[in-house]
């Protein structure tokens, strides 16, 4: 089983957003479960209500999305967390380093060089143009998660769960 966890800071915006793109790219593949969570995240909080509107506009729904902080558990149990910027897998490493082998940063393996390396802009706080910006990117970042993680999957070794 896959486990992708994407991460940004408060878990309303950006992660809960490339958390439902990315479900859909998956939704026919069993072997793939979808979360998300914020390094600074205050737990209960809804999805920003631009991002619920974007993801309606795709036939998504993040209405029912509760925020929620990255812990040691939802850590643990990933196979792959993607932080939406240097600055939260900073976090990330500090916070888990023995789990360092599993963080990527969301733009690592993106086709385009101008976006490679750089952060998911935080649309948080900005109108809807700004969400729309951040969507594209994240419409342009994803296929290339999940390609990577088709290549590179070696899946459990035998004998363990």
């Amino acid at each position: 089983m896959k486990r992708v966890l994407f991460v940004c800071t408060g878990n309303t915006c950006r992660s809960p957003l490339a958390e439902a793109l990315f479900r859909d790219l998956v939704k026919d593949r069993p072997d793939y479960t979808v979360q998300s969570a914020g390094v600074g995240a205050f737990s209960g909080q809804p999805a920003s209500r631009h991002s619920v509107e974007l993801a309606r506009e795709r036939g998504l729904d993040l209405s029912a999305h509760s925020s929620r902080a990255v812990t040691a558990g939802l850590v643990d149990e990933a196979t792959h967390v993607f932080a939406l910027s240097r600055s939260h897998l900073a976090s990330l490493l500090m916070d888990y380093p023995e789990a360092g082998d599993k963080f990527y940063l969301l733009s690592e393996f993106a086709p385009d060089d101008s976006l490679r390396g750089r952060d998911v802009t935080d649309p948080f706080g900005g109108g809807i143009e700004e969400y729309r910006e951040t969507l594209d990117i994240l419409d342009k970042l994803l296929p290339s998660i999940l390609a990577y993680i088709e290549q590179t999957w070696k899946g459990a070794e035998p004998g363990s769960q």
